[in-house]
Protein backbone atom coordinates (compact mmCIF):
# COMPACT_ATOMS: atom_id res chain seq x y z
CA UNK A 1 0.00 0.00 0.00
CA UNK A 2 1.26 3.19 -1.04
CA UNK A 3 1.64 6.15 1.60
CA UNK A 4 -0.30 9.00 1.72
CA UNK A 5 1.53 12.03 0.41
CA UNK A 6 2.92 14.58 3.50
CA UNK A 7 -0.27 17.10 4.44
CA UNK A 8 0.46 20.35 5.92
CA UNK A 9 -2.83 20.20 7.82
CA UNK A 10 -0.81 16.96 10.12
CA UNK A 11 1.26 19.71 11.04
CA UNK A 12 1.04 21.19 14.51
CA UNK A 13 -0.01 24.86 14.48
CA UNK A 14 2.13 25.64 17.28
CA UNK A 15 5.21 25.06 14.65
CA UNK A 16 7.69 27.80 15.72
CA UNK A 17 7.60 29.73 12.53
CA UNK A 18 9.75 32.92 11.42
CA UNK A 19 8.35 33.95 7.61
CA UNK A 20 10.52 34.85 5.29
CA UNK A 21 10.78 36.97 2.73
CA UNK A 22 11.12 33.55 0.06
CA UNK A 23 7.91 32.76 2.24
CA UNK A 24 5.90 35.98 1.02
CA UNK A 25 7.18 35.83 -2.20
CA UNK A 26 6.04 32.24 -3.02
CA UNK A 27 2.67 32.89 -1.26
CA UNK A 28 2.15 36.19 -3.62
CA UNK A 29 3.27 33.79 -6.24
CA UNK A 30 0.62 31.22 -5.24
CA UNK A 31 -2.18 33.76 -5.38
CA UNK A 32 -1.50 34.75 -8.63
CA UNK A 33 -2.10 38.35 -10.64
CA UNK A 34 -3.24 41.46 -8.26
CA UNK A 35 -3.07 44.91 -8.44
CA UNK A 36 -4.10 46.76 -5.44
CA UNK A 37 -2.71 45.20 -1.72
CA UNK A 38 -6.35 44.85 0.24
CA UNK A 39 -6.45 43.84 3.46
CA UNK A 40 -8.05 40.61 2.37
CA UNK A 41 -4.79 40.43 -0.10
CA UNK A 42 -2.66 40.56 2.46
CA UNK A 43 -4.43 38.24 5.14
CA UNK A 44 -4.49 35.44 2.23
CA UNK A 45 -0.39 36.60 1.19
CA UNK A 46 0.15 36.04 5.07
CA UNK A 47 -2.05 32.40 5.80
CA UNK A 48 -0.03 31.23 2.57
CA UNK A 49 3.39 32.45 3.57
CA UNK A 50 2.25 31.14 7.17
CA UNK A 51 1.82 27.86 5.22
CA UNK A 52 5.30 27.85 3.34
CA UNK A 53 7.53 28.98 6.28
CA UNK A 54 5.93 26.07 8.45
CA UNK A 55 6.48 23.40 5.27
CA UNK A 56 10.26 24.78 5.27
CA UNK A 57 10.66 24.52 8.76
CA UNK A 58 9.33 21.06 8.98
CA UNK A 59 11.62 20.04 6.66
CA UNK A 60 14.77 21.37 8.30
CA UNK A 61 14.13 20.33 11.61
CA UNK A 62 15.74 16.20 11.28
CA UNK A 63 14.85 13.47 13.62
CA UNK A 64 18.11 13.61 15.45
CA UNK A 65 17.60 17.06 16.45
CA UNK A 66 14.59 15.82 18.86
CA UNK A 67 15.10 12.26 19.45
CA UNK A 68 15.47 10.85 23.06
CA UNK A 69 19.64 9.04 23.14
CA UNK A 70 18.69 7.67 26.35
CA UNK A 71 17.05 4.87 25.29
CA UNK A 72 15.46 2.17 27.77
CA UNK A 73 14.94 -0.49 26.10
CA UNK A 74 14.96 -4.62 27.09
CA UNK A 75 15.94 -7.97 25.66
CA UNK A 76 13.73 -10.85 24.35
CA UNK A 77 13.75 -12.46 27.14
CA UNK A 78 13.18 -10.16 29.51
CA UNK A 79 10.21 -11.53 31.95
CA UNK A 80 7.16 -9.07 31.63
CA UNK A 81 7.30 -8.19 35.28
CA UNK A 82 10.59 -6.61 34.65
CA UNK A 83 9.10 -4.71 31.62
CA UNK A 84 6.28 -3.40 33.36
CA UNK A 85 8.86 -2.71 36.06
CA UNK A 86 10.88 -0.94 34.59
CA UNK A 87 8.34 1.06 31.99
CA UNK A 88 6.56 1.99 35.56
CA UNK A 89 9.88 3.25 37.53
CA UNK A 90 10.55 5.81 34.40
CA UNK A 91 7.27 6.77 33.32
CA UNK A 92 7.50 5.66 29.82
CA UNK A 93 4.75 3.96 27.44
CA UNK A 94 7.08 1.89 25.54
CA UNK A 95 10.56 0.16 25.09
CA UNK A 96 12.38 -1.25 22.23
CA UNK A 97 12.68 -4.96 22.25
CA UNK A 98 16.63 -6.18 21.50
CA UNK A 99 17.66 -9.36 20.32
CA UNK A 100 20.90 -11.79 20.66
CA UNK A 101 22.96 -8.98 18.01
CA UNK A 102 21.33 -6.10 20.18
CA UNK A 103 19.59 -5.19 17.09
CA UNK A 104 16.23 -3.99 17.70
CA UNK A 105 13.44 -6.59 16.71
CA UNK A 106 10.35 -5.50 18.20
CA UNK A 107 8.62 -2.37 20.90
CA UNK A 108 6.46 -3.04 23.89
CA UNK A 109 3.61 -0.83 24.87
CA UNK A 110 1.28 -0.10 27.47
CA UNK A 111 -1.52 -1.45 24.67
CA UNK A 112 0.25 -4.90 24.22
CA UNK A 113 0.26 -5.12 28.09
CA UNK A 114 -3.85 -4.18 28.33
CA UNK A 115 -4.44 -6.44 24.57
CA UNK A 116 -3.02 -9.06 26.58
CA UNK A 117 -4.12 -9.04 30.03
CA UNK A 118 -7.96 -8.78 28.48
CA UNK A 119 -7.39 -11.70 26.20
CA UNK A 120 -8.44 -9.78 23.04
CA UNK A 121 -12.34 -9.50 24.50
CA UNK A 122 -11.03 -6.28 25.90
CA UNK A 123 -8.06 -3.44 25.14
CA UNK A 124 -8.81 -0.50 27.39
CA UNK A 125 -7.89 -0.16 31.03
CA UNK A 126 -11.60 0.27 32.12
CA UNK A 127 -12.26 -3.36 30.03
CA UNK A 128 -10.24 -4.84 32.49
CA UNK A 129 -11.41 -3.14 35.47
CA UNK A 130 -14.87 -4.48 34.52
CA UNK A 131 -13.68 -7.67 34.51
CA UNK A 132 -12.21 -7.22 37.96
CA UNK A 133 -15.61 -6.06 39.39
CA UNK A 134 -17.63 -9.28 38.11
CA UNK A 135 -15.19 -11.66 39.64
CA UNK A 136 -12.72 -12.56 37.31
CA UNK A 137 -9.29 -13.49 37.97
CA UNK A 138 -6.23 -11.39 37.74
CA UNK A 139 -5.41 -10.48 34.11
CA UNK A 140 -1.94 -10.37 34.60
CA UNK A 141 -1.65 -13.39 36.14
CA UNK A 142 -1.12 -15.40 32.77
CA UNK A 143 1.73 -12.65 32.41
CA UNK A 144 4.14 -14.04 35.04
CA UNK A 145 5.84 -16.72 33.04
CA UNK A 146 6.39 -14.96 29.94
CA UNK A 147 8.72 -12.89 28.10
CA UNK A 148 9.16 -9.47 26.31
CA UNK A 149 9.24 -11.85 23.07
CA UNK A 150 5.81 -13.33 23.89
CA UNK A 151 4.05 -9.99 23.78
CA UNK A 152 6.27 -7.58 21.72
CA UNK A 153 5.24 -6.14 18.32
CA UNK A 154 6.99 -7.36 15.67
CA UNK A 155 8.22 -6.44 12.62
CA UNK A 156 8.30 -2.68 14.58
CA UNK A 157 8.05 0.78 12.89
CA UNK A 158 11.83 2.49 12.92
CA UNK A 159 13.18 5.62 11.48
CA UNK A 160 16.06 6.86 10.65
CA UNK A 161 18.01 9.91 12.24
CA UNK A 162 17.76 11.59 9.14
CA UNK A 163 14.62 11.40 8.86
CA UNK A 164 12.87 14.86 8.59
CA UNK A 165 10.10 16.36 10.89
CA UNK A 166 7.53 16.48 8.07
CA UNK A 167 7.84 13.06 7.44
CA UNK A 168 8.24 11.60 10.48
CA UNK A 169 4.51 13.34 11.35
CA UNK A 170 3.14 11.99 8.47
CA UNK A 171 4.78 8.65 9.40
CA UNK A 172 2.85 8.92 12.73
CA UNK A 173 -0.58 10.06 11.35
CA UNK A 174 -0.61 7.32 8.84
CA UNK A 175 0.33 4.54 10.70
CA UNK A 176 -1.30 5.43 14.04
CA UNK A 177 1.93 5.23 16.21
CA UNK A 178 2.80 7.41 19.13
CA UNK A 179 6.52 6.43 18.92
CA UNK A 180 8.96 4.90 17.14
CA UNK A 181 12.62 3.50 17.88
CA UNK A 182 15.77 5.31 15.99
CA UNK A 183 18.37 3.06 14.19
CA UNK A 184 21.34 3.06 12.32
CA UNK A 185 22.15 1.22 9.09
CA UNK A 186 22.52 -1.81 11.02
CA UNK A 187 19.00 -2.07 12.89
CA UNK A 188 20.85 -0.97 15.99
CA UNK A 189 19.30 1.36 18.85
CA UNK A 190 20.27 4.64 18.66
CA UNK A 191 17.44 6.76 20.13
CA UNK A 192 13.58 6.72 20.12
CA UNK A 193 11.44 9.70 19.25
CA UNK A 194 7.66 10.29 20.34
CA UNK A 195 4.87 12.08 19.49
CA UNK A 196 6.07 14.54 23.30
CA UNK A 197 9.49 14.88 21.63
CA UNK A 198 7.64 16.66 18.51
CA UNK A 199 5.66 19.29 21.07
CA UNK A 200 8.51 19.35 23.29
CA UNK A 201 11.22 20.85 20.26
CA UNK A 202 7.88 22.84 19.41
CA UNK A 203 7.23 24.50 22.69
CA UNK A 204 11.07 25.36 23.17
CA UNK A 205 11.74 26.74 19.62
CA UNK A 206 8.85 29.57 20.73
CA UNK A 207 10.66 30.40 23.49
Amino acid sequence: MNPEKPHLENMPDSLPVDISEADVVEAMKEIGGYLDITPGDLREVLRIAHRQARKRIANSVLVKNIMTTTVHAVREDTPLSSVADLMAEHHISGVPVLDYLEKVSGIISERDFISQMGKAKSSSVMGMIAGLMKGKACPAEQLHTRTAADIMTSPVITVRDSMTLFELMELFTSRKINHAPVVDAENRLRGIVSRNDIVRSTLSGMR
